[in-house]
């Protein structure tokens, strides 16, 4: 019970900052941003091609046992 008021007490700490962080305001004052966002992207969009693949070959194997049986 007592670490679950903790853990409140923290989060709610959290929202109380106002401002925004010297670390984003200097990505977007320099434009670095937009490298940041389109790395992410990158990754993410490698993940999903990566997942769709493996998703095609267990369908294939699936298939190939299915025919066996």
């Amino acid at each position: 019970m007592t670490t679950t008021v903790i853990l409140l007490m923290v989060t709610l700490q959290l929202f109380a900052q106002n401002g925004v962080s010297t670390v984003t305001e200097s990505f977007y004052s320099s434009g670095k941003i937009y490298v940041v966002v389109a790395c992410v992207m990158v990754i993410l969009l490698g993940l999903l091609l990566f997942l769709f693949t493996v998703d095609r070959r267990l369908k294939k194997l699936e298939k190939k046992s299915t025919v066996k049986n």
